[in-house]
């Protein structure tokens, strides 16, 4: 299932996305007219505490308003609506890893692989949502640059969690760019100022689940700048597994649902262009993942 947050008429929601239409389905609209379960999630992170049944809730839902008097009341056209991030708010930092891919560990000067996960975060306030114009920032950075990434998306409460059982706690995953201001970084020197400026991590479009991407190791991530294609990569190539990320970082905090981890950029970054060429004012990043869909957001 392919899920999204929006606003509709200034009221923040939730929904799958309607088969064959760029529409969405208002779940909680449709509970609360229809009455169809004896309760249900009010925002989609209570709902991913359900694992699989919060799903199947959604479905039970849109079945019911398909089966109405008026089907077309619970539904909105994607231009109708204000998309959001499929997380609007994450309950704590993002966790993102670093140099997880060999070819951008090169390009970014380190000598070989890391040996260990490299984990640091990014500020909530940093997440942006598709379709955003997001600001270039160039008042406190000249060095704006992206990273396409996977994202998953925890769907309960673990610690100290099993490698062989960390796909239990996946609820689904999503499309981020770790947006850096790579001189803030070195200024520093340490990621997350300069990792966390507001919308330096516009997510989505949708959130989807598990289920639907059986290996989450053998997607394509494709990002474009102004259509030109800078990173070119595979999901195949990760040095560290999700499932490695995900049982190390239990080992040492608690993960829980609607925490969002980063695994991590393949090699075209703009710090690895000869000469390094950044983001401006007027570019529009594009991320595609297999599967899951495109980010895009502009930049001014």
């Amino acid at each position: 299932m392919k899920i999204l947050s929006f606003r509709y008429n200034d009221v923040v929601s939730f929904g799958p996305k309607v088969k064959k239409e760029e529409a969405v389905w208002d779940v909680l609209a449709i509970q609360e007219a229809l009455q169809v379960l004896p309760s249900f999630a009010t925002t989609i992170v209570e709902g991913m505490t359900a694992g699989f049944e919060f799903v199947e809730q959604s479905r039970k839902l849109v079945e019911a308003a398909q089966n109405s008097e008026n089907p077309e009341q619970f539904k909105y056209a994607f231009t109708d609506i204000e998309w959001l991030a499929p997380i609007p708010r994450t309950t704590k930092n993002i966790i993102c890893v670093g140099k997880n891919y060999q070819d951008h560990a090169k390009e970014m000067g380190a000598e070989s692989a890391p040996e260990n996960l490299m984990i640091f975060t990014k500020a909530p306030t940093s997440i942006a949502a598709d379709g955003q114009t997001i600001s270039a920032h160039a008042d406190v950075t000249s060095a704006l640059d992206y990273e396409g990434e996977l994202a998953v998306v925890i769907g309960k409460k673990g610690k100290n969690i099993p490698t062989k059982l960390a796909y239990d706690y996946v609820f689904g995953y999503t499309i981020a760019n770790d947006i850096t201001a790579r001189d803030l970084q070195a200024k520093h020197k340490q990621f997350f100022l300069g990792k966390s400026l507001d919308g330096a991590c516009p997510m989505g479009p949708y959130l989807v689940t598990k289920d639907e991407i059986p290996n989450p190791h053998s997607l394509s991530i494709v990002t474009k700048v102004n259509d030109e294609i800078r990173q070119n990569g595979s999901t195949k190539d990760m040095i560290f597994t999700i499932e490695e990320i995900i049982s190390e970082i239990s080992r040492l905090v608690t993960l829980e649902p609607g925490d969002v981890i980063l695994t991590g950029t393949p090699a075209g970054v703009g710090k690895g262009m000869n000469p390094p060429t950044y983001l401006a004012s007027g570019d529009v990043v594009k991320v595609s993942i297999e599967g899951i869909g495109t980010l895009v957001n502009r930049f001014e």
